[in-house]
């Protein structure tokens, strides 16, 4: 029975590697306003431009600069065009204040009907634009002021807009329009029904202005956001080619804007991540893993760490891109939040078959990652600790000799002093695995020595009293199987500065195949 074999035999009790790779976990609908890299749900336009240079007003019409709430319904109610236009333009002016909008206020006056009906006055344009630009601001608001828009009937109209004549009439559509689907998967889906996805796609060309491009591509991204329930995959997988062009793009907020995209429809079955490596895409978004700007690595780094979530041959994708000689530096990262994505990014290859681990090994991530579970935080470390037993989990005797010979057994003792119970799970199950493939070579002794000598034995002896069942079973199991004599001495002599040896039992001193420890 060959290394391979051994391990596959008492491996996670039969779990094979989709099973051990983890998905994201939890709600992702949460807001992430507070992360200045993650990217906004909803958009408030407050660049306020200097229009101010309007001739002197007649027929005492107040300028928009002045005009109190009630003026501006008063004037929004008139069928005079060009109060209309003063009104709503005072109305967005005072919707764009960077600081407390009175949105609700202007929602009980009764301007959001009335604006919606002027996105309807084709011959105006301006008008229009002022109007959408309202509602823009109002739908970033919460998802109450958001339906407040939508429940007028505004979604078709500003869809409408979208093959306006005016630039900056279709870009001020499509932000409203992004704020309607950024708010929820209901409204996220209402935009999908409607069909507007088709007509954002059309204004992805070369020649289109920079500013409409942006926010037509951070509209798609909210238009395949959120997993409870996830988008229709059907509608928007005709998206998937435009984001493989678009990963070449220059500006960093299209490619930021892109990554998320596709980090969101990464993340599900392994039939859309297929979809996504499909259109030849892999290499380019691997190699954005060396980007310095940290608003388009976040994104990027997901979208790989989603893909090899899926199976061995997906992972094998990610790898033949060159990913593993990027984890490096990114386990090295400023940014915790970079070096736990990477971690977890690694957990989910170290997940896989025996070649994947050794292309691991060869690629020198190891000695980082059990730094990072040594010293990291602690998001960081628990994320690493999966890397290192998933390790354990699949591969041969002689990657878990290399691995402990690296000196993983200290850093996993040590988090057994965690006060999660999670990773104190993970980490028995770990020290479980090395163990057990010892015992399979009659070995355990000298490796539950060295647990000892890292205070690893003390650890879980205490943990045989721990709250947790699950925590205390296991506990218990490794100090039954493997430190039931409780007299080691005689054993610490053969153990020498931390080196030790995996050798095929039963043979002479002679016909021993050394793997250091």
């Amino acid at each position: 029975m060959g290394d391979e074999s051994r391990i596959r035999s008492f491996k996670n009790k039969g779990k094979d590697s989709e099973e051990m790779r983890r998905r994201r976990i939890g709600q992702t609908v949460e807001l992430r306003k507070a992360k200045k890299e993650d990217q906004l749900l909803k958009r408030r336009n407050i660049s306020i431009q200097d229009e101010d240079n309007i001739p002197p007003q007649e027929n005492n019409i107040p300028s928009p600069n002045t005009m109190t709430a009630e003026e501006i319904i008063w004037g929004m109610m008139s069928a005079d065009e060009s109060l209309q236009f003063k009104a709503t333009q005072s109305c967005r002016k005072i919707l764009s204040r960077e600081k407390n909008p009175p949105i609700d206020h202007m929602i009980r006056l009764g301007v959001v009907p009335r604006c919606v009906e002027f996105l309807t006055k084709d011959h105006n344009p301006s008008l229009q634009f002022e109007a959408c630009w309202a509602l823009t601001n109002i739908a970033s608001g919460t998802s109450e002021q958001t339906g407040a828009v939508v429940q007028e009937g505004a979604l078709p109209r500003l869809q409408q807009l979208l093959k306006s004549t005016r630039i900056d009439v279709v870009e001020q559509a499509m932000w409203a329009i992004g704020n309607i689907a950024g708010d929820s998967p209901e409204t996220r889906d209402m935009v999908l029904n409607h069909g507007v996805l088709p007509n954002l796609l059309c204004l992805i060309r070369a020649d289109t202005a920079l500013s409409l491009l942006r926010n037509t591509v951070w509209v798609i991204s909210n238009l395949c956001r959120n997993k409870n329930p996830y988008p229709d995959f059907n509608l928007v997988k005709p998206v998937l080619p435009y984001l493989a062009k678009l990963l070449s793009h220059d500006d960093k907020e299209v490619l930021a804007d892109t990554c998320w995209a596709l980090s969101y429809l990464t993340d599900g079955s392994n039939e859309k991540i297929q979809a996504v490596l499909d259109t030849g895409l892999i290499h380019r978004l691997v190699a954005l893993l060396g980007s310095e700007e940290t608003t388009v690595l976040t994104p990027a780094l997901r979208a790989v760490g989603n893909i090899v979530t899926g199976n061995d041959h997906q992972t094998d994708m990610v790898i033949n891109a060159g990913a593993l000689s990027r984890m490096i530096r990114l386990l090295q990262h400023t940014r915790l939040n970079i070096v736990k994505e990477a971690a977890w990014t690694v957990s989910n290859i170290t997940a896989g078959n025996s070649e994947q681990i050794q292309k691991v090994l060869v690629a020198g991530i190891v000695p980082v990652l059990l730094h990072v579970l040594q010293t990291g935080d602690f998001k960081s470390q628990k994320e690493a600790a999966w890397a290192v037993t998933n390790f354990t989990s699949g591969g041969t005797t002689a990657q878990l000799a290399e691995l402990v010979e690296m000196g993983a057994l200290k850093p996993m003792c040590n988090l057994l002093n965690s006060k999660d119970s999670k990773t104190i799970i993970v980490v028995l199950e770990g020290l479980n695995n090395i163990l057990s493939a010892a015992a399979k070579l009659d070995q355990a002794e000298r490796v539950a020595i060295m647990i000892e000598e890292c205070g690893g034995l003390d650890a879980i002896e205490a943990l045989q009293s721990h709250d947790n069942e699950k925590v205390y079973e296991r506990a218990l199991h490794i100090i039954e199987t493997y430190f039931a004599d409780g007299d080691a001495d005689e054993m610490t002599a053969n153990v020498a500065n931390g080196q030790i040896q995996f050798a095929t039992p039963n043979m002479t001193d002679q016909q021993q195949t050394p793997f250091s420890f």
